[in-house]
């Protein structure tokens, strides 16, 4: 093996470890997660960027994706005919469904279904409705 090919073997490998370590390999990093407060928290769902990377708990505070501060009283009225349970629970697993003004679709990733268990999108929906 020559020296570059070893450099660049190394250079492969640096980078497939820095890649898994973002959260951008598998789906099952989140299997062991169950709380609703630590899946909202993490950095990385799966491979995506999580809740708190794009929702501020900060009233007015707008990221990629609306403040979340008070959304359990605000899930409530959202949609009528919704129970708040019902809303935050669909805006998870089908951001597209309904849409904050000013927001566009496809912002969220639609994919959380994939990698997230039910009892993850419960105990997450359970933390939003306390907020």
């Amino acid at each position: 093996m020559t020296e570059s090919s070893s450099k660049r073997r190394f250079a492969m490998v640096l980078c497939a470890l820095a890649l898994s370590a973002c959260g951008g390999s598998t789906v099952g990093q989140v299997t062991d997660i169950t709380s609703g407060e630590d899946l909202f928290m993490a950095r990385v769902l799966g491979n995506r960027a999580g809740c708190v990377t794009c929702h501020s708990l900060e009233s007015g505070t707008r990221l990629a994706g609306p403040s979340l501060a008070g959304i359990g009283e605000v899930a409530a009225s959202r949609v009528e005919g919704m129970s708040a349970t019902e809303y935050l629970r669909q805006s998870i697993v089908e951001p597209n469904a309904f849409l904050v003004d000013g927001f566009r679709k496809d912002t969220m990733p639609t994919d959380y279904v994939l990698s997230l268990t039910d009892a993850q999108v419960d105990a997450l929906v359970e933390y939003m409705e306390g907020l």
